[in-house]
């Protein structure tokens, strides 16, 4: 088992303060895998089993549970004394009001509280009232390259290459990697994608063309790293003689991104400081599913690898934009705290027309901040100031 210490260090200082510390991500990321490991550290300061209570509400043995009254009454049947319990409730949005449940619980008894969601509702405006301002939400992602390197104890450059040829294809979903042969790892990401449309987008938000849903996705997924607006998703619709409003598009984009199945990046104007509305890059959680739904399409390597980028970038906690220029673009400008880096990605420094066109894209940005262009080269291009790093080193370290 890896032991996912990127997300464990940053919950570990909340581990016992009142604030609800809520993960989420994409179904089958490793929420639950992480709230394992919490509790085994918590166990390891001697705070006794049964003031650790674990509820999965995806298990058909808590049904019951779902119901917002009897899952309180079950919580405070199980707290009988003034020592601290902690409660880990996994999949918590498949509980009706159960935002009013975990803050009477907060409120009125010795508790530190984790939960899990599949869906970024977990903490809309709507559910999220009666726990405003009184949590901290950490997302987890599929495993990173180097998780992956870990998880297969990978240490040698050569297997190191392999792997991540492995990675882009069939991406870091966890369970895939139980999986050992193709058809079966297409086989479980064919059959955890169908889950995610059905039970996270489907049966939510009461969508009535499936067929629409998944022709946005493949969309996506055919014209990956290209920016555009729903109003040329239409336009590509009308060209296939399907006519879908743009009221439509809009919400099932949104539907997509609230099951985290997709991440949108919006574009910030360098020069201006200020984000640009309208145009927008949407990226894959995983890179799995594009080898599912895009089969028989022409791969777009330089594309993959950029996706990898965005999710490494945000997997370390980076909030990231694409820079705009007046006559060009900066693939991401990538901002944790005071910290900001700029980051070009491209497939191969294959001639100098492509070294010019990736180095002079900084030219016309004028502050010391970092500034990186990743390819698969394994021979060093760095030169006046600007770092290139080969996207499997970058990816591995530290």
């Amino acid at each position: 088992m890896v032991i996912r210490e990127r997300y464990l260090k940053l919950i570990r200082p909340f581990y016992n303060q009142d604030l609800i510390k809520v993960l989420i991500g994409i179904r089958r990321s490793g929420k639950s895998v992480v709230l394992t490991q919490i509790i085994k550290e918590i166990k390891a300061t001697k705070v006794d089993d049964d003031h650790i209570i674990y509820l999965n509400f995806e298990d058909y043995d808590y049904e019951e549970l779902m119901n917002p009254k009897k899952l309180h009454t079950y919580l405070k049947e199980k707290i009988v004394d003034q020592k601290k319990y902690y409660l880990f409730l996994d999949e918590i949005q498949n509980v009706e009001s159960w935002e009013k449940v975990i803050n009477s619980l907060r409120t009125t008894q010795n508790t530190s509280i984790f939960i899990t969601g599949s869906n970024s509702d977990l903490l809309s405006s709507d559910l999220a009232t009666h726990i405003a301002g009184r949590y901290v939400s950490f997302k987890i992602t599929p495993f990173t390259f180097k998780e992956v390197c870990e998880l297969l104890n990978i240490e040698n450059k050569t297997k190191q290459e392999e792997t991540f040829k492995d990675y882009i294809k069939w991406g870091g979903m966890p369970q895939r990697f139980m999986q050992l042969d193709d058809i079966s790892k297409k086989t479980y990401l064919n059959d955890l994608y169908d889950s995610i449309i059905i039970k996270d987008i489907v049966k939510r938000f009461n969508i009535k063309d499936i067929d629409l849903l998944n022709r946005i996705v493949v969309y996506l997924l055919t014209n990956p790293g290209q920016t555009f607006s729903p109003d040329s998703l239409k336009k590509y619709f009308e060209s296939t003689s399907r006519i879908v409003s743009l009221e439509t598009l809009y919400n099932y984009l949104d539907y997509l991104l609230r099951a985290n199945l997709i991440s949108k990046a919006e574009r910030y104007d360098i020069r201006g400081k200020r984000i640009l509305t309208g145009k927008y890059k949407y990226y894959l959680t995983d890179l799995g599913f594009t080898n599912i739904l895009s089969e028989g399409k022409k791969e777009q390597i330089g594309a993959r690898l950029e996706n990898i980028v965005y999710n490494e970038l945000i997997a370390r906690g980076y909030f990231v934009n694409i820079g705009n220029l007046e006559n060009g673009e900066i693939d991401f400008i990538a901002t944790r705290f005071e910290e900001k880096i700029y980051v070009q990605v491209t497939y191969l420094l294959a001639d100098e027309k492509v070294i010019e066109r990736e180095f002079n894209a900084y030219q016309k940005i004028k502050d010391n901040y970092p500034k990186y262009v990743l390819s698969m080269d394994n021979f060093d291009f760095s030169k006046e100031g600007i770092i290139h790093k080969n996207i499997i080193d970058w990816l591995l370290e530290k």
